[in-house]
């Protein structure tokens, strides 16, 4: 889609914003927004977190996250009031509240002036753009490296913005609105085909490391009632018996940093096996004033299991493909390494991965709350596992990784295409609510000029 620029431009005095077309004006955000203050003083109001994905109520009922002890000093938030965190110019959003709330009085609420002749909607375009195009960014304060880039109040309160009539306020707020959410329902097409790969995945896991790769094959009744027939030649067993060992590791305080080159140590993240790949980033640096443990150190055919997550991934298994001598396990993994007479830890990894193991990791889970539960070592050696000929899971394994390569790739086109997609919707309200393009009717300009 191509659009036309407007007939004339003039100088907006902004050097983040260059020309603007010569019917709009520069308004400094003073004349614009009236910030508020209002302390809420009681408790049982909604508590609302400002997050990329809009103002949230937050479930205060869970250990998720930061909790403060009172909510009694937090800020009111009406519905129509913005809310903007600008304390973190890089990860931070502004939203319009929908509902009436509470947030942190660390951000910034506010609204639309009474004398100013603006268009909600318009306005909340123009300020997210601010955060995708990282134009408040140049005008921040503070330390960018450790997340504490922010607005100052009389940054935001002088920043010139460009303000068209307020019609053509609307009538850009209702294109954007009509474009991003066909932008949008292409992302979640994107992302379905991305579940639908990946639940696809599981399934192929799932029924080949318990039912094989022949369907002609004769089967048997695995004598476990949620297995089900198994091939007639294969064994069903304990884990147990198929691996010489299991340990878990050691968790010191730690930087938040992870470990930089390949002689600094680091300690593993429980994160470092989620979606049964193994991810050595997922680490801190362990600090230089403790004795690193060599014996933790990772080697090439172990295989990781989350003993401490959420409910939804604790369990999660995945193989280490190579030796990592600097790197350690951590008190949140167990480490397993297979009897490779009996078991090649390629299949142990992938029987890990299954719906079958995942399902009983589940509900073995135990803990105060699903944001932290555990496994037990006896939870997982005493696992029913199938276990074919050792010629036949090296067939599965090959087998499994050349389909999951085919999905991988086609996993990686559709993350490029929600990429573009991305960059498509950034440009494309950053052009509009700029002057870059016009997006009135053919008739706009004879309005216009009229």
């Amino acid at each position: 889609m191509s659009f036309q620029t407007y007939s004339s431009y003039v100088d907006s005095g902004a050097s983040w914003l260059g020309h603007i077309p010569s019917h709009w004006r520069p308004a400094r955000l003073r004349t614009v927004f009236d910030i508020r203050k209002r302390i809420a003083g009681v408790e049982g109001y909604e508590v609302l977190s400002i997050t990329q994905r809009g103002i949230k109520v937050r479930d205060t009922e869970s250990n998720d996250g930061q909790l403060a002890a009172s909510y009694a000093n937090y800020q009111i938030v009406e519905p129509g009031d913005f809310a903007m965190n600008h304390m973190d110019l890089l990860t931070g959003w502004v939203d319009r509240s929908r509902q009436l709330g509470v947030t942190s009085p660390d951000y910034r609420v506010f609204a639309i002036r009474s004398d100013a002749e603006v268009s909600p909607a318009f306005a909340l375009y123009l300020l997210q753009n601010g955060y995708t195009q990282k134009v408040f960014f140049a005008f921040g304060q503070g330390s960018s490296h450790l997340g504490r880039w922010r607005l100052p109040t009389d940054g935001f309160l002088n920043f010139i913005a460009p303000l068209p009539p307020l019609a053509e306020q609307a009538t850009i707020a209702t294109f954007l609105d009509r474009e991003t959410a066909k932008i949008d329902a292409l992302v979640e097409q994107q992302r379905r085909l991305i579940e639908l790969l990946k639940e696809k995945r599981q399934a192929v896991i799932s029924h080949a490391v318990t039912k094989g790769l022949d369907p002609t094959v004769p089967m048997k009744d695995s004598g476990v009632e949620w297995l089900g027939n198994v091939p007639k030649y294969w064994k069903v067993a304990r884990l147990k018996w198929a691996v010489q060992s299991i340990e878990q590791g050691w968790s010191p305080q730690c930087e938040a940093s992870r470990a930089e080159g390949p002689e600094e140590w680091g300690v593993l993240k429980v994160g470092c096996v989620n979606g049964g790949i193994f991810r050595p980033e997922e680490n801190k640096a362990l600090p230089r004033e403790l004795n690193p443990m060599p014996e933790l150190a990772l080697q090439r055919g172990d295989i990781l299991v989350s003993r401490a997550n959420t409910r939804e991934l604790v369990g999660s298994a995945a193989l280490v493909p190579q030796d990592y001598s600097h790197l350690m396990l951590c008190d949140k993994l167990y480490r397993l390494r297979a009897n490779e007479a009996i078991a090649l830890p390629d299949f142990l990894a992938l029987y890990l991965q299954s719906n079958i193991a995942r399902e009983a990791f589940e509900l073995a889970a135990t803990g105060a709350s699903a944001s932290m539960v555990n496994i037990g070592q006896g939870t997982v050696m005493n696992l029913v596992i199938t276990l074919p000929s050792l010629s036949e899971q090296q067939a599965i394994i090959d087998f499994i990784h050349s389909m999951q390569q085919r999905a991988d790739a086609l996993v990686r086109a559709s993350e490029t295409a929600i990429h573009f997609l991305g960059e498509r919707r950034a440009a494309l309200i950053s052009a509009a609510v700029t002057g870059r393009i016009d997006v009135r009717s053919p008739f706009g300009r004879q309005a216009e000029a009229a």
